[in-house]
């Protein structure tokens, strides 16, 4: 039997996973999509296409991660439920902070792939920051409803510059980044994790 469509991990069943390619045109990530198309042309790299089981153009709380890793060759999607140790970890913690999934987007301060193809993940360069912080805008511009960023690590952090200048409304609140590498080095990482998507909860729970 399949692993249930809404679990950790579960989009390495190739049954789920061609049901999740078979909602990628939905009309609440259509445009998302769209724009993940023009930002790879742009750039001239994959962009892969946020889950259609998030909250897509109706989305409130904005989760900013690094930049696609290795396991998007095999998915396309931006998701927590990719096979890999950093997506499990999202999906439980937004899970315990009860923030429901309809609510959330999760995007890349860098969108497109910046590893060479079948090489392992880098880091990703402040000019890659640079180049990506234009797509800050379009973004922006597809999510009326967004009341809170959450971005996760440094990174990220300072990658999500332009969103407090285009939005000096929007609440930002960084949380350490959820690798299993980087969360297994003290239980306080996880805590801290906890807390900030906590005072996110807050702050959807308070918007209208």
């Amino acid at each position: 039997m399949p692993d249930s469509p809404d679990a950790p991990k579960s989009l390495r069943d190739p049954a789920l996973l061609e049901a999740r390619r078979a909602m990628a045109d939905a009309d609440h990530v259509k445009p998302l999509r769209a724009l993940a198309q023009r930002i790879a042309g742009e750039r001239g790299a994959d962009v892969p296409d946020p889950d259609p089981l998030d909250g897509g153009v109706g989305a409130r709380l904005l989760l900013l991660l690094e930049t696609p890793g290795p396991s998007i060759g095999r998915t396309g999607f931006v998701s927590r439920d990719n096979a890999t140790g950093t997506a499990a970890n999202l999906f439980r913690f937004l899970a315990e902070a009860g923030i429901a999934r309809r609510d959330t987007l999760i995007w890349n301060a860098v969108p497109w792939v910046i590893h060479a193809p079948g090489a392992r993940n880098r880091a990703p360069r402040r000019s890659e920051a640079t180049a990506a912080a234009p797509y800050f805008a379009p973004l922006l511009a597809l999510l009326p409803r967004l009341a809170v960023v959450v971005p996760a690590g440094r990174f990220a952090q300072a990658a999500a510059a332009p969103l407090s200048r285009l939005r000096p409304d929007l609440p930002v609140i960084p949380i350490p980044h959820p690798s299993p590498t980087y969360v297994c080095t003290s239980p306080a990482v996880r805590e801290r994790i906890l807390a900030g998507l906590a005072q996110a909860a807050v702050h959807l729970a308070a918007a209208p």
